[in-house]
């Protein structure tokens, strides 16, 4: 049997969830069995794009279509109370990151996995990225020696948090929203190590001037077990005329090499009158018109949501969560990335070390 796969959350990365879904669908690898959001205006929207199912709660999908799995695309801290309701449930879930946006909630939505002996994965895109895919690869094979330090940065243009989620945005900032890529993709490319010690910086002026209470850039710097140094930058302030959506990359030194991935110019540049520069990540996502006339989806993004539905269909084939062990983003690993922004935070506000072990 093919797994039934419910979507909790509609808009903007809600969206990309039932492109993906509908793909597969259309593959014969899942059934779409409905989307829940709390927004009449975002399902009646889906409806007409999708032909989805619109449901007014996740626990009213969940009760009358009775999914194998669900995937949570809600606002960073309403993760907790969809995901425990889903794993209580009896469904598998796949979390939009962060987890959580608290060690608590993540550990809770761990618990409730763990006691429903229920699938837990979290969309760390970025691990499905063919350049981190092949730096992993180099750093196992010892070309980079033992890893010394590394610096990453992640900046969005200011209309992210104004303009898409002003709603929410004040309850999350650039690190929950996007930093934890980083930091979760880093940690798995050099053996997922827990952290020691965690300070971090910010700054609350652009955004508090726009009428946006949250923080406009934080800068975290992290140790590792091994002594393993990682730095991290992000923001979502960068002006509306800045030619992508996000400015990032990744360095990182050994003592045998060095190397640095430039996350921005990954696709396409172009420049078209009256609407400036502009700099696509075709790698991130894609869309080919396929001779019939249809629209095939592609690029990690793509990828990192479709492994959810393979590892469903690993389980039905007979395969148990230990077999799946390392071939997904774990909740364990996940919690992490949370005790690590969290800790980052606490650091931020108070201006002191924090210490995780």
């Amino acid at each position: 049997m093919i797994p039934k796969i419910g979507i909790i959350g509609g808009g903007r990365f809600g969206e990309m969830h039932l492109k993906v879904f509908r793909q597969l669908e259309a593959e014969g690898r899942c059934t779409l069995v409905g989307l829940a959001d709390v927004k009449p205006s975002v399902l009646r929207r889906r409806r007409k794009e999708y032909g989805v199912r619109g449901f007014h709660s996740h626990r009213d999908l969940i009760r009358r279509t009775q999914p194998d799995a669900v995937t949570v695309v809600t606002p960073d801290h309403l993760h907790r109370k969809v995901a425990v309701d889903a794993l209580n449930a009896g469904c598998h879930v796949l979390v939009e990151k962060p987890l959580d946006v608290t060690t608590a909630g993540a550990k809770a939505i761990l618990a409730a996995a763990k006691k429903n002996r229920r699938l837990l994965a979290v969309d760390f895109h970025k691990r499905h990225a063919p350049p981190h895919i092949a730096l992993k690869q180099a750093i196992a094979q010892g070309k980079l020696g033992r890893i010394e330090y590394a610096y990453a940065w992640m900046e969005d243009r200011i209309e992210v948090p104004r303009d898409w989620w002003p709603e929410w945005s004040p309850r999350s900032s650039p690190l929950w929203f996007c930093g934890v890529h980083y930091v979760d993709v880093f940690r798995w490319m050099v053996g997922n190590p827990n952290a020691r010690t965690v300070y971090a910086t910010g700054h609350r002026r652009k955004l508090k001037s726009v009428g946006v209470g949250t923080w406009d850039a934080i800068q975290t710097h992290v140790t590792f077990e091994g002594d393993i140094q990682f730095t991290i930058h992000v923001s979502w302030i960068l002006p509306e005329e800045f030619e992508a959506i996000v400015d990032q990359g990744l360095r990182i030194i050994g003592t045998e090499g060095r190397t640095e991935l430039d996350g921005q110019y990954l696709g396409v540049r172009h420049c078209f009158n009256g609407e400036g520069m502009a700099t696509e990540n075709f790698e991130f996502y894609h869309e080919t018109i396929r001779p019939d006339g249809s629209i095939r989806y592609s690029g990690y993004g793509i990828d990192s949501i479709a492994e959810f539905c393979d590892r469903l269909n690993d389980l039905t084939a007979g395969a148990t969560l230990k077999d799946l062990e390392g071939k997904y983003a774990s909740g364990e690993e996940a919690l992490e990335v949370v005790r690590i922004a969290e800790a980052a935070h606490r650091s931020a506000r108070t201006g002191r070390i924090v210490r995780l072990r």
